[in-house]
């Protein structure tokens, strides 16, 4: 039975109790209130359209469930997560294309074969390189990044993507003068409704309410309006220019995409070898590439246009810049902005941007794309995201096995996550994760099982089916405030400061991982290897120079540090105290130490290294060990060792330093060494009795007076 709970983790549930099965059936429907709309809205802020949060809240969140080793963790779309894939692609492809999709999916499948292979081979400590100051810098400035990036949709204004963050956040603010004030006013009242509700009827689900409130006053006030116009019908020039410049780059795609379908297939070793026809179909690719994201930035420009319509004299639609229709013109009081340009139909939008149609059923379930070129482009990425992505659900899980007293295996998990995002992206799903706020409605809503997460997936299922058209009227500015709340929660500066307090280089390390974070933006993985590798090069830095004491003998009995202490001690025997493991970076400092105490002691005959510190012997601290017995040999000094743990231990003995240093040098105790080494000494004028290392004189006290206090009279008990 344990051999199959292994293989199948779900079986620890049955049987299943009448009275947990009815708890977790209503933590599963409490979630999936959650999880649908703020799904939705984790799509968009990926660059996918809404539905595709949906696809990743249903075969993902099961998934992770069943083979997880958590009981009440909500695997699906998070914020974090979300927002690196949108890093990872923006620069690949156009936000929403068939392309970006594409790439999305095959992300997913990568970020989870990581993760599964992390899990199989048992190495979930790897997330240990990510330290928590590291975290803690990047969810700071991602969850800040995240913010900004909605409030072009908030203000119904476009923004840019270009490789400056925070350049297309200026451009927003530079747009407010026409901003869409109704999106404005429907995300404010989504704000008010979910923060209303958290703090006056906190079991009532506030994203539930707001999303249900909003899309009905959107479809009873006609939010979303749409039209289209002949491109003939535009009157200004230079929107007409726009459109013109639109559609001659779709007409050069389209003539482009026709003849890569004509020409022959070429691989990466006919290029090479400089075949013809493969170089022209490279230079075909590299000119539609070029062409499609020339498209993208025309459309952009032509989209930030706010146009406004009349009707001409013979009673044809003519199409204006917003306030410049002639007087002697009927003009609507609509602001239009162009969506698409198809053939010889510019699509208007003239109202609040809404979800709009969802593809009613299920995702159809096939393959990604695997290329090697997409592969190796995205792979750094799936690295970040998968131990990020990770991360972000063992500190979820372990917070709440805190409370539940449930036993967690961290290499299970990764197994969990591992397969949620491999079948998701067979089922069209964006990479997912453990989400904060879901796992904490879950384990608030009673969920005794991972079947709460099973009812949630079956609810999904049924909205997947039959609910979607209910969704086509949810304007998207309440997307971005459902995003806004979420994230507000992973703002923590007190954190970063809490690290400072700690230890200055975890600080150091939390701080230049915000400000690398928010520097880099949208490229976030950059930020967060930056500060990984920062907080790598600190810890380094921390052990070159561990303390190093030489040892005296305290009142107290023991030994300990000389110099702070202010004991005495001896010019025959140096002790010391290596506070540290022995590895490549310190070992300089260990030899220049021992040979310093020496030359501040002509006479010594014998160093005691007192090794109850030292933790772990490398290569190149068992070299230099090896050569400063043999170096102080060389000059009558000889070396002993007291405390050494059993790996040390081992390592001396597989590589013969045992036997170099010799049996009779090796002691379980700084005391016994000390004993031995009194009858060793040669200098004449050394006498143990007057050793300042000596416990003689201590012991002899503490014997005097235990004596003393056995004869006085006793006093009534």
């Amino acid at each position: 039975m344990s051999y199959m709970q292994r293989v199948f983790p779900f079986l620890r549930w049955f049987p299943l109790r009448k009275e947990h099965l009815r708890t977790d059936l209503m933590a599963g429907i409490t979630v999936a209130l959650v999880l649908i709309p703020q799904s939705m809205a984790y799509a968009q802020l990926a660059g996918l359209p809404a539905y595709y949060g949906l696809y990743a809240s249903f075969i993902p969140v099961l998934v992770g469930a069943l083979w997880g080793s958590s009981n009440q963790l909500a695997t699906g779309p998070v914020a974090v997560v979300s927002l690196l894939t949108a890093s990872a692609l923006i620069p690949l492809a156009a936000e929403g294309t068939e392309e970006f999709i594409a790439l999305a999916i095959l992300l997913a499948l990568m970020v989870g074969v990581t993760q599964l292979l992390l899990g199989v081979f048992k190495l979930g400590v790897i997330v240990s390189f990510l330290s928590h100051p590291v975290i803690v810098g990047f969810t700071n400035a991602a969850a800040i990044i995240i913010g900004l990036s909605q409030l072009n949709k908030l203000l119904g204004v476009q923004m840019g993507t270009s490789d400056y963050f925070f350049l297309n956040i200026l451009a927003v603010f530079q747009q407010i003068a026409a901003a869409h004030w109704p999106s404005l006013l429907m995300g404010l009242l989504a704000f008010a409704i979910m923060i209303s509700l958290k703090k006056y009827v906190p079991k009532v689900p506030g994203v539930l309410m707001a999303v249900v409130v909003t899309t009905v006053l959107s479809w009873a006030i006609g939010f979303e309006r749409t039209g289209s116009v002949p491109v003939a019908a535009v009157a200004d020039a230079d929107v007409q220019a726009l459109v013109d410049e639109v559609r001659g780059v779709q007409g050069r795609i389209a003539e482009l995409q026709a003849s890569l379908g004509a020409a022959p297939a070429a691989d990466e070793r006919g290029r090479a070898e400089g075949d013809p026809a493969a170089q022209r179909r490279a230079l075909l690719e590299q000119e539609l590439a070029d062409a499609e994201a020339a498209l993208v930035g025309h459309e952009r420009a032509l989209r930030g246009q706010r146009l406004q319509r009349a009707e001409g004299p013979d009673g044809e639609p003519l199409l204006y810049r917003y306030g410049e229709v002639p007087a002697h013109l009927d003009a609507e009081a609509v602001r239009w902005r162009v969506r698409a340009v198809d053939g010889d139909q510019l699509v208007l939008v003239g109202g609040g941007e809404v979800v709009g149609a969802i593809p009613s059923g299920l995702p159809s379930l096939q393959a990604p794309s695997l290329t090697w070129d997409k592969i190796s482009t995205l792979l750094a990425s799936a690295v970040v995201i998968a131990l990020v992505g990770f991360m972000e659900a063992i500190s979820i899980a372990k917070a709440m096995a805190a409370k539940t007293k449930q036993r967690l295996d961290p290499n299970q998990e990764l197994v969990g996550q591992g397969l949620a995002n491999i079948t998701g992206s067979l089922s069209q799903s964006f990479p997912v994760s453990g989400s904060f706020s879901r796992s904490a409605v879950n384990l608030n809503a009673g969920a005794k099982s991972g079947m709460a997460a099973v009812f949630t997936a079956v609810v999904v299922l049924i909205t997947l089916l039959f609910l979607t058209p209910l969704l086509y009227h949810l304007p998207q500015a309440v997307l971005a405030a459902i995003i806004m709340m979420a994230v507000v929660g992973l703002i923590n500066f007190g954190a970063i400061k809490h690290a400072w307090q700690a230890n200055k280089h975890d600080g150091i390390a939390a701080v230049v991982t915000f400000l690398a974070t928010l520097s880099f933006a949208p490229h976030l993985d950059m930020g967060i290897l930056a500060g990984a590798g920062l907080a790598i090069v600190l810890y380094l830095f921390r052990t070159m120079k561990p303390r190093v004491a030489i040892l005296g003998r305290h009142p107290d009995g023991t030994l300990r540090d000389a110099r702070i202490h202010d004991l005495p001690t001896s010019e025959h025997i140096i002790a010391v105290r290596f506070d540290g493991s022995l590895y490549f970076a310190n070992v300089p400092h260990f030899e220049d130490a021992i040979l310093e105490a020496v030359a501040a002691n002509p006479k010594a005959e014998y160093v005691l290294v007192v090794g109850d510190g030292i933790n772990e012997v490398d290569a190149s601290g068992e070299d230099t060990i090896h050569n400063l017995v043999r170096r102080l040999r060389d000059n009558g000094i000889t070396m002993v060792f007291s405390g050494l743990k059993w790996q040390v231990m081992q390592v001396m003995h597989r590589t013969g330093l045992y036997e170099e240093i010799g049996a009779e040098n090796f002691f379980r105790t700084e005391d016994a060494a000390l004993d031995t080494v009194y009858g060793c000494i040669g200098d004449e004028s050394f006498d143990a009795k007057f050793c300042p290392l000596k416990r003689q004189n201590v012991t002899s006290k503490r014997r005097d007076r235990a004596e003393r206090d056995a004869a006085a009279p006793q006093q009534g008990s």
